[in-house]
């Protein structure tokens, strides 16, 4: 009963493992870029400590509150998780002790993934060139790149991928995320955005009981004749962590999606595939870190809906039944495991729940 206690608590407040951690050494100051979209926790374990945020480059600017800010919170260990952060919140996170001691310093350009340019092996597009700032200039913009990640299925084949970031190089100076050295001065540029490179992968299965988390989610959905599509949601899927989707044990893939060859559901590709829309019922199923952690299944025998344009797809949906958050569907069933929990301290006597359609099954 405490495993699933909490495990139903990690899907209502951040925890470790549900954002990506970005870490800094104390009394350093760390400059990075990061990515819109994906939630991050940057790492500040201090008893007592506060956070300070700065809009713009300067100490001399307003400070704020990042936990009056409404897709930023503080966690109990005083880490600062951030929830789909905007391009517009890239500047200055401090932590500080209780004395008013500064211990970190984190420089964020939070790049923007609605203008991502991603590349594939088996498809014919080109990575971004590097370019000058402005004319005649000596500092070049180009694209710094992560190491690759892992590939997202083992056993068959699969993909993997690695995140490049705009940077600006300047000579004689460390390289600088391009919204930081230019946001201020040369406002938005094309080449101004972050690239993905793709490339099809095949690897051995590792004997090991390591899994991103400790469950799998079962989760229903059912079409109604209003709907033409529904958005299925991926537990701590990001961009961050090798993803991939399939459809009736069909693999959703990168490449497919890139050259429009998924018919029946479209990828959100700003999200890392945290977001699957589909457009005709089957069973889905998600997998992170090549470990399935979501199995959607279909409601009642419906008529295949016919294959969308990539038009179409890219519409809005009439309705997104799943569209709510997953701790807030869980919510109602956290208040009632608290309240059997304490029922049984007080009677000590076993007690059963009401079914559910969806289940936590702990691996």
């Amino acid at each position: 009963m405490l495993t699933t206690l909490w495990l139903l608590l990690s899907l209502a407040v951040p925890v470790p493992g549900f954002y990506t951690p970005i870490s800094c050494p104390r009394g350093q100051k760390c400059q990075l870029a990061l990515l819109s979209g994906n939630d991050v926790l940057l790492e500040c374990p201090l008893f007592g400590g506060h956070w300070k945020y700065y809009f713009s480059m300067s100490k001399e600017s307003r400070a704020y509150d990042p936990s009056k800010v409404s897709n930023i919170e503080i966690t109990s260990e005083n880490n600062l998780a951030i929830t789909n952060p905007l391009p517009s919140q890239k500047g200055l996170y401090h932590c500080w002790d209780k004395s008013n001691t500064e211990v970190i310093q984190f420089e964020i350009d939070f790049q923007d993934m609605s203008t991502v340019h991603i590349t594939h092996n088996a498809l014919q597009v080109m990575p971004l060139q590097n370019q000058s700032v402005r004319e005649g200039s000596r500092e070049i913009m180009f694209t710094q790149w992560e190491p690759w990640q892992d590939c997202n299925r083992c056993g068959v084949p699969g993909e993997r991928k690695r995140l490049g970031y705009c940077y600006v190089d300047e000579p004689l100076e460390d390289p600088m995320p391009c919204g930081l050295y230019l946001g201020e001065v040369l406002g938005w540029s094309s080449r101004m955005r972050p690239e993905v490179q793709v490339e099809t992968c095949l690897v051995e299965c590792k004997d090991t009981s390591f899994a991103p988390v400790g469950f799998v989610i079962y989760d229903n959905f059912k079409f109604n004749e209003e709907q033409e599509s529904l958005w299925l949601h991926c537990p701590i899927a990001s961009m961050y962590r090798p993803v991939s989707w399939e459809a009736n044990n069909t693999p959703l893939t990168w490449q497919n999606e890139l050259s429009g060859k998924n018919l029946h559901s479209t990828l959100d590709i700003p999200s890392g595939g945290r977001q699957l829309q589909i457009f005709q019922p089957a069973i889905y199923r998600c997998f992170v870190e090549q470990e399935v952690v979501a199995q959607f299944n279909p409601l009642g025998a419906l008529k295949p809906k016919e294959p969308q344009t990539r038009e179409n797809k890219t519409q809005e949906p009439v309705s997104k039944t799943l569209s709510i958050p997953l701790w807030l569907k869980l919510l109602p069933f956290v208040g009632t495991v608290l309240v059997l929990g304490l029922l049984l301290l007080k009677t000590l006597s076993p007690l059963s729940g009401k079914s559910r359609n969806r289940t936590l099954l702990v691996k």
